[in-house]
């Protein structure tokens, strides 16, 4: 019987001009980037919150300190790794994982599946595994009058 571990993570970044915009691992042609230490990917750290918390192990906050310079500018792909590797280490798999990502601009449909694809890429798992779903919040709130991005993201961990 495997042991199951459920984990939540939250994770929201500033627009701003003059960044690019990463969801996921993918570049999306847009007027405006995210801010933050890393690539600020929203995606990618909201899933590793999810696993670390799953697996009671802090947030991405204590694994990668926005205070660390080896840090700037890192690709949320690598970081994302250095936790599932963490998990492996373990003794944890990713069962499953379920991320929203709450965005009024720009429509990321046609970016989704190749999120998807970096995602089970990076967990050495099924494509099938990995759902990434994109909504708007009617204008409301800060994702929706396009100041920030705000990701919710849910995973299954499973060890043998």
């Amino acid at each position: 019987m495997s042991n199951i571990r459920i984990g939540h993570g939250y994770d929201v970044h500033r627009l701003v001009p003059e960044r690019k915009l990463i969801l996921g691992g993918v570049h999306i042609p847009y007027e405006l980037g995210l801010l933050g230490h890393s690539d600020a990917d929203v995606l990618l750290h909201a899933l590793a919150d999810a696993v670390l918390g799953a697996l009671a192990m802090g947030d991405i906050g204590k694994h990668f300190p926005d205070s660390d310079p080896a840090y700037k500018n890192a690709d949320s792909r690598k970081l994302l790794k250095a936790v599932a590797d963490m998990a492996e280490n373990a003794g944890y798999k990713l069962g499953n994982a379920d991320c929203t990502i709450l965005c009024q601009k720009p429509k990321l449909a046609p970016y989704i599946e190749d999120m998807r694809k970096n995602i089970a890429e990076i967990f050495s798992a099924e494509i099938g595994s990995v759902s990434v779903k994109a909504t708007t919040e009617e204008g409301l709130g800060f994702t929706g009058d396009g100041s920030g991005i705000a990701v919710h993201a849910v995973c299954i961990m499973v060890s043998d």
